[in-house]
C-alpha cells in the first residue's frame, strides 16, 4: 500500500489470543451447564406439581361414597343397608370385608354400584360432637348460692338411687325415675344438674334438644338411642337434656313433615325412658323454662316424676351468689348486701356476669382493688338499666 509520499507501509493485523477464546467458551459452557441444572430441577418440580393436581384432579372426578348402616347380613355376601335417607338396599360387598362387616356398622358404598367399598369406624366419636360429655363435672353444690330445696328434692330423686338403691329397696319404693326442672334462663339448672353428677361420680351426659331436630327422617330417633346407648357404657351416668320443650311440644293432629320428625323423635325419647324404669345407675334430668308447652306425656309417672322449679333468687341468695363469684376478687369497701338489693330480679347467670365485668372496669382501670363503683358500672352494663343506681342504693 502506497502512501501520500509513495511509500509502501504494511498495516498490522490484530494478534489472536487463542486462551482467552477459549476461556470464554468454558465460561459460556458454564453458564449453559447452570441454566440446564436449573432447567432441569425446575422440570422436577413441575412434574410433581403435575401428578399432585393429577391425583386430586382423579379424586374430584371420583363419585363420593354413600354412608348407610348394615341392617342384615346374608350368606352370599350381600347386606341389607339402610342409607341417610332411610331407604334400604340389597348390596354386595367383598369376600374379604365378611369378617368385618356387622350388623350395626357403617360402611361406604359407591355411589352408582352401592357396592360396600369400605368399613367405618364405630359411630361413637361422631356422636359424641353432639354432645357434651363430662366424666365428672368439678361444680359442686358450693359453687352454687341458695336453692336449697331445689338440691333436697334432686337429692332425693337422683342422688339417693345412684348411691343408696337399697334404701329404696328396703322400704318397697321405686325411686323417681326422672326429674324436669323449670325456671327463667340463668338460673342454675344445668349447674344443679352437674353437682348432683360430681357428688354421685357420674359421668355427665348434656344434650341440647334442639340438636335432636334433624333434617333427614330418624336421624334423630337415631340420636336418642346413641345418648342412651352411650350413658350405658360410661355408667353410673346422669342424662341431661336441655330445651326439652323443643321437642317435649303438646302435640297436635294437624303436622307438617318436620313436626312429624319432631314427633318420631319425642317418641324415641319416651320410649327410652321407659326402658330404664328399672336401673338405678342412670338418671334423667331435663331442663325447660316453657314448661307450660310439655307435652302431658312427659310428665306422667314413670317418666319424669319429679317437677322441680328452679326459681330467680331472692336477696339472701343473691348476696350469696355475689359472695360465691367474688370470693376470689381483691374487694375493697363493698357492701354485697346492697349490690343484692339492687339487683332485684336478676338470675344467678346475671350476677356472675356483673361480677366479671366488675373486675374487667378495674383492670381496665389498672387498679389494684375491685371496688363499689366498679360493681355499679357493671351492674348497669349487664342489666342495661338507665336509672341511677347509686341513688336507689342509697334512697
Amino acid at each position: 500500500m502506497n502512501d501520500n509520499n509513495g511509500s509502501t507501509s504494511i498495516r498490522k493485523q490484530p494478534v489472536f489470543d487463542i486462551y482467552d477464546y477459549v476461556t470464554k467458551l468454558e465460561e459460556q459452557v458454564r453458564l449453559l451447564r447452570t441454566e440446564k441444572d436449573l432447567m432441569l430441577s425446575k422440570s422436577s418440580q413441575m412434574e410433581v406439581e403435575f401428578q399432585r393436581m393429577k391425583k386430586e384432579l382423579d379424586q374430584i372426578r371420583k363419585p363420593p361414597f354413600i354412608v348407610g348402616i348394615v341392617q342384615e347380613i346374608n350368606s352370599d355376601n350381600t347386606a341389607i343397608i339402610r342409607n341417610s335417607n332411610g331407604i334400604e338396599i340389597l348390596v354386595e360387598f367383598e369376600e374379604n370385608f365378611k369378617a368385618e362387616i356387622k350388623v350395626g356398622c357403617r360402611v361406604a358404598m359407591n355411589q352408582r354400584s352401592f357396592r360396600v367399598m369400605r368399613i367405618l369406624n364405630d359411630i361413637k366419636d361422631p356422636r359424641a360432637r353432639a354432645m357434651e360429655v363430662i366424666e365428672r363435672p368439678e361444680i359442686d353444690f358450693t359453687s352454687i348460692g341458695g336453692l336449697k330445696k331445689e338440691i333436697q328434692e334432686l337429692d332425693e330423686a337422683v342422688s339417693l338411687p345412684l348411691i343408696s338403691p337399697e334404701k329404696f329397696e328396703k322400704l318397697g319404693i321405686t325411686a323417681p325415675n326422672g326429674v324436669l326442672l323449670h325456671g327463667e334462663t340463668g338460673t342454675g339448672k344445668t349447674m344443679l344438674a352437674k353437682a348432683i353428677a360430681n357428688k354421685t361420680h357420674s359421668t355427665f351426659i348434656k344434650i341440647t334438644a334442639s340438636e335432636l331436630v334433624r333434617k333427614y327422617i330418624g336421624e334423630g330417633a337415631g340420636l336418642v338411642r346413641d345418648v342412651f346407648k352411650l350413658a350405658e357404657e360410661k355408667k353410673p351416668s346422669i342424662i341431661f337434656i336441655d330445651e326439652i320443650d323443643a321437642i317435649g311440644t303438646m302435640r297436635s293432629d294437624e303436622t307438617s313433615g318436620g313436626d312429624r320428625e319432631v314427633q318420631r323423635t319425642l317418641m324415641q325419647l319416651l320410649s327410652e325412658m321407659d326402658g330404664f324404669k328399672k336401673r338405678n345407675d342412670i338418671a334423667i334430668i331435663g331442663a325447660t323454662n316453657r314448661i307450660d308447652v310439655i307435652d302431658p306425656a312427659l310428665l306422667r309417672p314413670g317418666r319424669f316424676d319429679r317437677v322441680v322449679e328452679v326459681p330467680l333468687p331472692d336477696i339472701e341468695e343473691r348476696e350469696e351468689i355475689f359472695a360465691i363469684h367474688s370470693a376470689l376478687m381483691p374487694l375493697k369497701d363493698i357492701n354485697l348486701r346492697e349490690l343484692a338489693e339492687i339487683t332485684d330480679g336478676s338470675s344467678g347467670a346475671e350476677i356472675k356476669a356483673i361480677c366479671m365485668e366488675a373486675g374487667i372496669f378495674a383492670l381496665r382501670e389498672d387498679a389494684d382493688f375491685v371496688e363499689q363503683a366498679y360493681f355499679l358500672k357493671a351492674i348497669n352494663k349487664v342489666l342495661g338499666e338507665k336509672e341511677n343506681y347509686e341513688e336507689k342504693m342509697f334512697s
